[in-house]
């Protein structure tokens, strides 16, 4: 038997969680366990309710999302937090991935991705809408500033593969770095490939994330 991914609903507009809880019910492994109005105890009930995934919109009255996020950070919780939002700002999305959120979904697209992001973040991965994708490099790509000063707590990248994964990040094509670092596009490669074992990520998505949390790059 499948094991049902039991899920938690927050935001503040019972239309929307209901909707969205109707949704989620068409997909026979899913299971809506609670719903939570305001952020006050989000917490606590995705603990009794002991939530795999916690679907959190930003703005919620007397506690919001990132606070609630905070919260889970803190305690290193095991439930996969999705944000849902009104916004696209770069600024929230980068402080939420550095809290720890496994997706972010605008509301205006929740509909159509909301199935798809929970088995994803279930699943240990990853899960950015395409707004919310193009926003990222977008943004990268028209402001490319790495931050030279940028600190790592405990880093296992060389100073050379710092480089790459920021470039990388930035959505340089290989040929783009190995012309920026004076390397060979082969060696360009193999660093991409050891950048990837040792953080154990399979996307540009998963790059960027790690660019953001360790403020390798200015935004």
């Amino acid at each position: 038997m499948i094991p049902k991914i039991r899920i938690h609903l927050a935001d503040d507009h019972q239309v929307l969680i209901d909707g969205l809880s109707n949704l989620l019910k068409t997909v026979p492994n899913f299971e809506v366990v609670g719903c939570s109005l305001d952020g006050t105890n989000v917490y606590n009930d995705v603990l009794m309710d002991n939530a795999d995934v916690l679907i959190l919109d930003i703005s919620m009255p007397k506690k919001d999302g990132i606070e609630t996020l905070k919260e889970f950070n803190t305690n290193q919780s095991s439930c996969k937090v999705i944000i849902l939002s009104s916004y696209d700002d770069l600024k929230i999305i980068k402080e939420v991935m550095k809290l720890g959120a496994k997706g972010y979904l605008t509301k205006n697209c929740a509909g159509e991705n909301i199935i798809e992001a929970v088995e994803a973040v279930y699943q240990g991965q990853e899960y950015f809408s395409d707004a919310v994708r193009e926003k990222i490099f977008n943004t990268f790509k028209d402001n490319p500033k790495l931050n030279q000063n940028a600190v790592i707590e405990n880093p296992i990248l060389s100073p050379r593969e710092i480089e790459i994964i920021t470039l990388i990040a930035l959505e340089y094509s290989g040929k783009e770095i190995s012309e920026k670092l004076f390397i060979s596009s082969h060696t360009v490669e193999t660093h991409r490939k050891n950048i990837m074992k040792k953080l154990n990520i399979k996307s540009t998505i998963g790059l960027v994330k790690y660019s953001l949390k360790n403020n390798l790059i200015n935004s």
